[in-house]
């Protein structure tokens, strides 16, 4: 039986909870100690899906493992995904769960609070995903593509990861911002990249030349960055979402502090610009290897065009349904999260288990959105398994990139919206080519990614 929720003003706290130890988790089965638990945890982050194949197949559902230093326990399937995510008894921390892995880089991010806070932070910052802001970051999107990408047929073979990530960082300060990049960009770019970096450094201290020391040096640096503008947006009218975040109320009409908009910033450019990168690349690449579905998308982008133009109007988004298949496709491959974590804050079962309070739980969308069990050929990339025909009746925690529940990304429908806004520009005119034979090798953490760039040409038609 599950405790009490906990009363309004609750607020998790690492120092309050016990740290369970091997013996507290013994009836869970699992791995055991290493003798050089590095070794193991660089294994696993090589290959991950495979070690979580591994782990499942050896253990079942329901396992301890002690990766990056700590003990925890991985709850995996569609059903886990939703005890967790879902979490109607306030049961699991977000906050703690991350807290350990960004908290030094990314702190006070969305992802990194809980309950009421997360709930009054994330309703002040909904005012900039609405309808009218919304309108007007697409217009920028369909500009700021156009110039991105109109020398790209001219390229021959190039790395699509860093052009994408390029082009991504200049309409992420359009829209983020409402300005363009100053000779600054480089430094900003590495900055984020060090910062994502630095959440699987095995060295969890900034100690210099570590990844953890430069992902704290970025974050220094984009926090003076983001503090010099503040001033400027305070009482200013602007439809970026910096200057709307700068002058957001909350439900007691005050403002958000300087810190706090400085955190949220960080967190937010970071997810704009690193996820959609890696899922824009992902969805390149699955086009790309399967043609009759490039063509298929690229039919139904004309057919819209004929009407529409060459900008996609925000009336339209909704008549891109099977290019917004195909990026469902892509994401359940290639999740740009590929897993979760949490802390439990009282004592809870699962799948015949008992897991004490402070336990480190940790959810697999990597994994799950390949499971049999939902998905049929699981390997195969196939778009049309998200038609309404095909999904109806799939559990509702099978497909989970963009989390759930109360933390459901924020910027979801952002993202929806600049892919299209991408592809509708991209795909009219051009088709995107891989040399014969070509499979990307994936580095699946923190965020996936192509190692070698994603070569590809893009052809004018």
């Amino acid at each position: 039986m599950n405790a009490p929720v906990p009363p309004k003003a609750f607020t998790p706290n690492a120092k309050d909870l016990y740290e369970p130890k091997l013996k507290d988790l013994a009836a869970i089965p699992g791995t055991e100690p290493h003798p050089f638990p590095l070794l193991r945890t660089l294994k696993f982050l090589k290959d991950p899906l495979k070690g979580v194949t591994e782990n499942v197949e050896k253990y079942g559902p329901v396992y301890r493992v002690n990766n990056f230093g700590g003990w925890s326990v991985a709850l995996v399937g569609a059903d886990a995904n939703e005890l967790v995510m879902f979490d109607k008894d306030k049961n699991f921390s977000s906050k703690l769960g991350w807290d350990p892995i960004l908290e030094r880089v990314f702190p006070r991010g969305l992802m990194l609070m809980d309950f009421d806070h997360h709930r009054a932070d994330r309703k002040t910052l909904s005012v900039a995903f609405k309808p009218e802001p919304m309108k007007h970051y697409l217009g920028a999107l369909n500009d700021g593509i156009a110039r991105g990408i109109a020398d790209w047929d001219q390229k021959g073979e190039f790395k699509f990861y860093p052009a994408i990530k390029s082009l991504t960082l200049d309409l992420a300060a359009t829209s983020f911002l409402g300005i363009a990049w100053g000779p600054e960009a480089d430094q900003i770019n590495k900055a984020f990249v060090d910062m994502v970096m630095a959440s699987i450094g095995i060295v969890r201290v900034p100690l210099p030349g570590t990844a953890m020391g430069r992902g704290v040096k970025g974050h220094k640096f984009m926090s003076a960055f983001f503090a010099r503008e503040i001033p400027k947006r305070r009482g200013v009218k602007g439809d970026d979402f910096f200057t709307q975040f700068c002058n957001a109320k909350d439900d007691d009409g005050k403002l958000m502090d300087d810190q706090a908009i400085i955190d949220h910033m960080n967190f937010l450019m970071m997810a704009a610009h690193d996820t959609l990168t890696s899922s824009l690349s992902s969805t390149v690449y699955f086009l790309a290897a399967n043609p009759e579905w490039q063509d298929r998308i690229r039919a139904e982008i004309l057919a819209v065009r004929a009407t529409a133009g060459d900008k996609l109007p925000y009336d339209r988004l909704g008549d891109l349904e099977q290019l917004e298949w195909a990026f469902k496709e892509s994401l359940r491959l290639l999740p740009p999260v590929p897993s979760l974590p949490r802390r439990a804050l009282r004592d809870f079962e699962y799948g015949g288990y008992k897991i004490p309070a402070g336990t480190h739980v940790g959810i697999n969308p990597m994994y799950v959105h390949r499971m049999a069990e939902y998905w049929e050929d699981p390997e195969t990339w196939d778009p049309s398994r998200f038609s309404h025909n095909r999904s109806k009746g799939r559990h509702k925690y099978a497909w989970v990139p963009f989390g759930g529940g109360a933390h459901m990304c924020i910027g979801l429908h952002f993202a929806y919206m600049q892919m299209k806004a991408f592809f509708y520009t991209l795909l009219a005119e051009h088709r995107v080519v891989l040399a014969p034979g070509y499979k990307p090798d994936i580095q699946m953490f923190p965020i996936p990614k192509p190692r070698d760039g994603l070569p590809i040409r893009v052809e004018r038609i």
